[in-house]
């Protein structure tokens, strides 16, 4: 389906918004309560990629299909290794195919795991019997993708000697390791960071969780999807203001550095029982210049805020974004440049040029990328857009759309 987005204003000065939960957060306490499962979730994301690695985790197939979800087929990846006696193929979409694994699946093998290809060496679909995991020692290049870091912690605790990870290089993402380590912490599993050297301790029965309300597990709000709304806020007037729910101002999320990198566009945020008011206050046109490493991706978002608002950014430590659900570096120069913008990249960086043109009823190609369709929707704030693919938007917000009509948003089918 695409959809028009016309020239729109938020009705509503003082908007609510309420976003279910963390993705990220989600896809990690899952796989841990599929390894421990006296633990219940509140708040889980209503994404297709939750649903899909609910699906998965208890799925009696021996073909597991997760389509485009591609912390999905990390993380069961490795939860799948330690499987004992269960054979499984894991597949997914013509484009997770061609998202590489071979690191993931090397450093597993490693520890013992029996994991091969059935098509294209390095690549899904991968074919996985299940056994018991001895080794507790592996190294990794610490640039790689954050996600195979997670997948070999998730899984730690329940090897029999645990796991020692070394990571080599500069590392990529810590705080979404960060975060996996904060939720093995916080259901009772021992674990320790200390320079390029991870720690977890086994506990193959059931660990005693260290919240004040034990069984249950409230997971916070996804910040990703957080946003978007950052970029309206910040590509409205002065005195607009938005609410979300349900955010935490010591948030283990990475991308809630939002708070920070908007300022740099007049959006002043207020933490009031767990929500979080974005206001905005002032105009800047200052060009901006960031290194996104710990955050990629919320890439797309700021570089379509500049682009809205006129003014140069120039964004790096990207270099995660060309293995994603699309090439996003390529996918962003090509969209921006076709509303009449100028967009340098290379293998890890953009560059956007200050422009004060925005071509009107141009239609926005998504390449199944959730991000690139979410991430273009607020310039209806200043011109008529459309958006191709919009329903790719279930993989991460499903109800985005309907969110943005709420606010004021115009769209047509």
């Amino acid at each position: 389906m695409d959809i028009t987005l016309h020239k729109s204003q938020i009705v509503n000065r003082q908007s609510k918004i309420t976003i279910t939960g963390s993705k990220s957060e989600s896809n990690r306490l899952l796989l841990l309560k599929a390894l421990y499962p006296e633990f219940t979730l509140e708040n889980i994301s209503n994404s297709d990629d939750s649903n899909l690695m609910t699906q998965a985790l208890i799925s009696d197939s021996d073909i597991i299909d997760i389509h485009h979800a591609g912390t999905a087929m990390r993380f069961l990846t490795a939860f799948l290794s330690i499987q004992e006696g269960k054979e499984v193929i894991i597949t997914g979409s013509q484009r997770m195919k061609e998202r590489p694994i071979k690191i993931l699946v090397d450093a597993l093998n490693e520890l013992g795991a029996d994991i091969s290809y059935t098509d294209n060496e390095g690549f899904p679909p991968l074919r996985i019997k299940g056994k018991k995991l001895t080794n507790n020692k592996v190294s990794l290049q610490a640039n790689v993708s954050s996600q195979y870091i997670s997948a070999l912690l998730l899984i730690a605790s329940r090897l029999e000697n645990g796991l020692e990870l070394t990571l080599e290089g500069d590392i990529t993402s810590i705080p979404y390791i960060k975060m996996t380590l904060a939720l093995l912490e916080e259901i009772g599993i021992e674990t320790s960071f200390i320079e390029n050297t991870i720690n977890v301790k086994p506990n193959t029965q059931h660990p005693t969780p260290n919240t004040q309300n034990p069984t249950t597990l409230i997971v916070e709000s996804d910040w990703s999807s957080a946003s978007y709304y950052f970029s309206i806020v910040a590509l409205c007037g002065v005195g607009t203001e938005i609410t979300l729910s349900s955010y935490k101002e010591n948030s283990l999320q990475g991308d809630s550095v939002l708070v920070d990198i908007y300022k740099h566009f007049g959006v002043v945020s207020t933490f009031n029982d767990n929500k979080i008011t974005l206001r905005k206050e002032t105009f800047n046109v200052q060009p901006l210049t960031l290194n996104l490493q710990n955050a990629p991706d919320i890439a797309q978002t700021i570089a379509v805020t500049c682009f809205g608002l006129g003014i140069a950014c120039d964004l790096t430590g990207l270099h995660t974004l060309k293995i994603k659900e699309t090439d996003r570096l390529v996918a962003l120069k090509t969209e921006i440049e076709k509303l009449g913008g100028e967009v340098d990249i290379t293998d890890e960086s953009l560059h956007l040029s200050p422009s004060e043109k925005i071509n009107k009823n141009i239609p926005i190609a998504t390449y199944h990328d959730h991000r690139m369709a979410m991430a273009f929707a607020p310039l209806a704030l200043k011109t008529n857009i459309i958006i191709e693919d919009a329903n790719v938007v279930s993989k991460s917000y499903p109800t985005f759309w309907e969110d943005l009509e709420s606010i004021g948003f115009k769209i047509t089918k």
